[in-house]
């Protein structure tokens, strides 16, 4: 058939804009070998595919990757497609058992995180994971378009909440099955025939699963009101960000502790480490974030629907300020009640900003 659309192939002319032709059309012509076709064919799904790998994997990169995969798997297969289900169905299909494959194959591990040493000795966390979270934050300019979309009738959680830091690193303890299944039932609304049929399994085994996956988030996500968040780029947002801004970078522990909500966390993925309620906070900003000496530069952007920096340490001996990993808030009501730091530096990049700050 030709070679691959996703690897670039600008393929024969569909014959105008995909828009003006039926879904029909554009597969019979995707079947003759028609590249340009299939991504008219394709493309209004993948967007929604980078982000429904992103949910499941917890990585951009691998999501991107993931992506990669799903519309070459799927240009290959496009003379089986049998129409038995619509094509955005089709492509989530395979888009699942892709992500599911990778999380069975192992081989998501960031080399550069495993190597993590902190400049100075942690304290002993409050909370200890089992593992290292391989959770990376989202660029909200990556995903604006998904935020707006509304999930099917059956679906339990609106688009941003679901993609916010809380939910995916609670949804990042489930098995990957189950993950799955969750992210296709209440994340995106499909009914369970469908998820069964996406999965190849049966309405029996998705509804257990389901059962398990709710039971292990009703635990794992925290109890606050679901809709206490300020509205992004709100007045009382706004303030809150300011304020800890303006404590953070003048290295203030008490001010930044008191804009913290009572079981406010601190934590750092990939490490398995989490600093839970106001002292153990504040322990940590006093002995290693903002011990003596350490001043920071706070650059403004957003991560999962939620205020993010890009955090670069001041150096003493030159006017060069160091990329020291990215910031995300957590916000319910007027006060924070998470704080994650993402160690890896590489990150800043995808928030197009730049590994050092000069003058």
């Amino acid at each position: 058939m030709g070679r691959s659309p996703a690897a670039g192939d600008a393929g024969a002319a569909a014959g105008g804009p995909g828009a003006e032709r039926s879904t029909q059309d554009l597969l019979a012509l995707a079947r003759a070998g028609d590249g340009a076709a299939f991504r008219a064919l394709v493309d209004p799904y993948r967007h929604e595919l980078q982000v429904h790998c992103y949910r499941i994997l917890g990585s951009v990169q691998d999501a991107e990757d993931l992506l990669q995969e799903t519309l070459l798997a799927a240009w290959r297969a496009i003379d089986g497609y049998q129409e038995r289900a619509s094509v955005r169905t089709w492509l989530y299909r395979i888009a699942t058992n892709r992500c599911l494959n990778a999380l069975r194959a192992g081989a998501r591990r960031p080399p550069a995180y495993a190597t993590y040493q902190p400049e100075v000795p942690l304290p002993e966390p409050s909370h200890r994971g089992p593992e290292p979270s391989w959770l990376e934050p989202y660029p909200d300019a990556l995903w604006e378009g998904i935020a707006d979309q509304v999930p099917g009738p059956e679906a339990r959680y609106e688009a941003r909440e679901s993609v916010s830091l809380a939910f995916l690193a609670a949804l990042q303890q489930l098995p990957p099955r189950q993950r799955a299944v969750l992210v296709l039932r209440d994340v995106l609304g499909f009914r369970t025939a469908e998820v069964a049929r996406i999965l190849d399994t049966t309405q029996d085994a998705v509804t257990g699963a389901l059962k398990r996956a709710r039971g292990t988030l009703a635990e794992e996500l925290p109890g606050a009101d679901r809709d206490g968040a300020p509205l992004p780029g709100s007045p009382r947002e706004r303030r809150i960000v300011a304020e800890f801004v303006r404590a953070f970078e003048a290295g203030d522990v008490d001010a930044v502790v008191a804009l913290l909500a009572d079981d406010a966390s601190l934590s750092m993925p990939p490490l398995p480490l989490e600093y839970r309620g106001r002292d153990a906070v504040r322990h940590f900003l006093a002995t290693v974030a903002l011990r003596t000496g350490q001043r920071h530069v706070l650059i403004p952007t957003r991560a999962n629907g939620q205020p993010a920096f890009g955090c670069y340490l001041r150096d003493p001996r030159t006017p060069i300020r160091h990329a020291h990993g990215v910031l995300v808030l957590g916000l319910s009501g007027d006060r924070i009640t998470a704080v994650t730091r993402f160690l890896d530096n590489a990150l800043l990049a995808r928030f197009g900003l730049p590994r050092s700050l000069r003058p």
